[in-house]
């Protein structure tokens, strides 16, 4: 095998078609993160991320989307911001992972939603996690019949408070795939305003990632497209949600909902009316991310999976890393197991020990040679 690492835009169109095949080739591959769109985008706005193109006896096999941080640290494409991480390859690839690491020039990479089960990266998964999704394959109606029949009182309930938001916020309005731009600034003060309120950090705050849904809220194409629902009552937005499709997939990606309205459950009303546009409109599913709300455990009809784990070569900044990111008790077994490991790790701690006592004997130092300078 031949690995080359380029950026995204230095992709040609003959690496771009060979992407977009590969993708449609496995349906385990059907999510708008994997696509060679969303890559193009990362990679016009953040200058850290990369492609391996991986070459098997002259022909493309495999793109592998990632980001480069300082030390050779390697984070899925997006990050915390994506929900579906993995290699866009031919059914069955393995590669070798320490070579792959090499030519990406990373030490470790880290891993949370990988697509389950990729021969390169299974034996380096640590947990499977399902995620839930609303499975649209045979119609609207067949999907809502067996929500009733999951969790009859709450189907009644949400029902319930979507007439009742119709009859008294002046008639229910939805609105699928809307082009306005002020819509989705709103839907973004909404989350803003859910992040603050819940103690997170609000990611609209940097410019970025506000950059990167305008420019995926512009893509419409019948592969790939940002896809941005409304719920209005009268003319006045109650909930919305900005996610990204592919032919048959809508992921969930920015839910969120006018606080004032709170007591019609908006954002649970907005979710079976987007299953039921979606459907419409040809999608085959709505996947809604692993983990979240509680919601998601009665609105679903099925279960995608997505792997957690790490890869590393052994290397002092790795060590580091792998006990910086796990508890102390689950770090020390298995460092302590790993020979390897545990040499490059005691040797960095060492170092950092005796840096950290230089610079407290220097401070002693100081202060005897100079009592009054704190005067």
């Amino acid at each position: 095998m031949n690995i080359s690492v380029v950026r995204p835009g230095d992709l040609g169109e003959v690496e771009i078609a060979r992407w977009r095949e590969l993708q449609g080739a496995d349906p385990a591959l059907d999510n708008p993160f994997l696509s060679v769109e969303f890559a193009l985008a990362m990679g016009r706005l953040r200058g850290y991320v990369r492609v391996a193109v991986i070459e098997d006896g002259g022909k493309i096999v495999a793109f592998f989307p990632y980001e480069r941080h300082n030390f050779g640290i390697g984070k899925p494409l997006g990050g915390f911001l994506t929900t579906c991480h993995g290699l866009i390859s031919v059914p069955g690839l393995k590669v070798n992972i320490r070579t792959l690491l090499r030519a990406c020039r990373l030490t470790v990479f880290d891993f949370d939603h990988m697509v389950a089960g990729q021969p390169t990266f299974a034996p380096y998964q640590t947990d499977v996690r399902p995620a839930p999704v609303m499975d649209l394959s045979a119609g609207f109606a067949a999907y809502a019949e067996q929500v009733r029949a999951n969790s009859p009182k709450n189907y009644k309930t949400v029902r319930y408070k979507e007439r009742k938001l119709d009859r008294e916020q002046g008639g229910l309005r939805f609105e699928w795939d809307s082009a306005d731009p002020g819509a989705l600034r709103q839907l973004m003060q909404w989350k803003s305003d859910q992040y603050r309120r819940t103690g997170r950090v609000d990611r609209f705050a940097q410019p970025w990632i506000v950059q990167l849904l305008d420019e995926m809220h512009a893509q419409r194409s019948s592969g790939f497209a940002g896809v941005l629902t409304m719920v209005y009552a009268g003319d006045k937005p109650v909930a919305g949600h900005f996610g990204l499709r592919t032919a048959d997939t809508l992921v969930g990606w920015f839910p969120a909902y006018d606080v004032e309205f709170a007591r019609y459950s908006p954002g649970i009303v907005h979710h079976l009316l987007m299953a039921e546009y979606a459907a419409g409109a040809g999608l085959r599913q709505v996947d809604m991310g692993k983990g979240g709300r509680e919601y998601k455990s009665w609105l679903k009809s099925g279960d995608l999976f997505v792997a957690e784990g790490r890869v590393s070569r052994p290397s002092p900044t790795a060590a580091v890393h792998w006990m910086g990111r796990t508890p102390v008790n689950k770090a020390r077994t298995i460092v302590t197991d790993r020979p390897e490991l545990y040499r490059l790790a005691d040797r960095v701690l060492k170092g950092f020990g005796r840096m950290r006592t230089s610079v407290q004997s220097q401070s002693s130092s100081t202060v005897v040679k100079e009592p009054w300078g704190a005067g």
